[in-house]
């Protein structure tokens, strides 16, 4: 299979095609990314020399680059997004190019050069708040934030695709991600490296917020099982099974790095906040056989580790980060 992975440079998508590779080391894979502020090309420096990689830094908002790097792909793999909420609150416009129209110059281009799947890349997000239970496949959109409106926008416009023109589409929804390689601004980075720097970390209002956590590995394990045995048309839920609260959560990372409720500054909860995520992933474990393997506190102990023992990967970035 001859693959594009859009986003290939980020924390999933890098994931994704290290794991793709390490099982198939004579696998095509082509990677398009733009390296903005979280794209790093050396998250795929272990790969980097297999024959079937080809790395391409291009925008999936440019027509010409994109229908370029489409020719001759059986399947694309679509993680290229903005997808930093707070980010989206203080200005949604590159929210909207990149999830939105980046997403319909990359379905164009799939369907005028028969790619024959296209899988979107989502998040629980575009459902919106639940307060209990969990959301099915078939659950309405309500999206809270630019970010996650602008990804169920592209979602329905992958799913419109499939229904118009008969293009191979199947989307995946993922709850919350963690693991190595996570740009350090996103909540579980954020609070590791911040209290390894000796730093204070922020708790939005009660910290009673709740999601659902899924290792990154198992995240990756599931979208291949979508790619290859995903039905047309359809969505998929990929769940990790264990709900935290952010007060839980600060408390587990507090204790991983040996810091006390100090080192904690309560600020202002986020516009908009969602209370909590919750996926119902019943028809990818039931259709396709997906499990969660990494438990949660071993992943945890493990993420902290990682970020422990490279700093000289995630120091650069933070300052980059903090600086933008």
């Amino acid at each position: 299979m001859r693959l594009l992975v859009t986003g290939g440079a980020g924390f999933i998508g890098s994931e994704f095609i290290r794991g793709w590779l390490r099982s198939d080391p004579k696998a095509h894979v082509t990677v398009l990314d733009a390296l903005t502020y979280s794209g790093v090309e050396e998250n795929l420096t272990s790969v980097a020399h297999r024959p079937g990689y080809r790395f391409v830094r291009g925008d999936v908002c440019d027509p010409a680059v994109v229908d370029q790097v489409m020719t001759g792909q059986d399947a694309v793999v679509h993680f290229a997004a903005e997808s930093h909420v707070d980010r989206s609150i203080q200005g949604a416009g590159p929210f909207v190019h990149t999830n939105v129209v980046g997403t319909q110059v990359l379905l164009d281009a799939a369907l005028r050069h028969g790619v024959g799947r296209f899988l979107q890349v989502s998040t629980d997000e575009v459902y919106g708040s639940i307060s209990e239970g969990s959301w099915t496949e078939e659950w309405p959109l309500s999206p809270n934030s630019p970010y996650s409106a602008s990804k169920g926008a592209a979602d329905l416009l992958a799913l419109a695709y499939h229904r118009t023109h008969g293009l191979d589409v199947v989307v995946t929804r993922c709850t919350n991600n963690y693991g190595p390689h996570q740009f350090p601004e996103k909540v579980i980075p954020l609070f590791i490296t911040q209290l390894l720097d000796g730093r204070s970390v922020p708790l939005y209002g009660d910290g009673r917020h709740i999601r659902d956590w899924l290792h990154v590995s198992d995240h990756c394990r599931g979208i291949e099982l979508v790619l290859r045995g995903g039905k047309p048309g359809e969505i998929y839920h990929i769940g990790g099974g264990t709900e935290v609260s952010n007060h839980k959560l600060t408390g587990l990372l507090l204790d991983a790095v040996g810091a006390g409720w100090d080192r904690v500054t309560r600020v202002a909860d986020r516009k908009g906040h969602d209370l909590r995520y919750s996926l119902d992933d019943r028809k990818i474990r039931e259709q396709l056989g997906y499990e969660p393997q990494v438990p949660f506190a071993e992943g945890l102990a493990a993420t902290v580790d990682w970020y422990r023992d490279n700093r000289s990967w995630w120091e650069p970035l933070k300052s980059r980060s903090e600086q933008g």
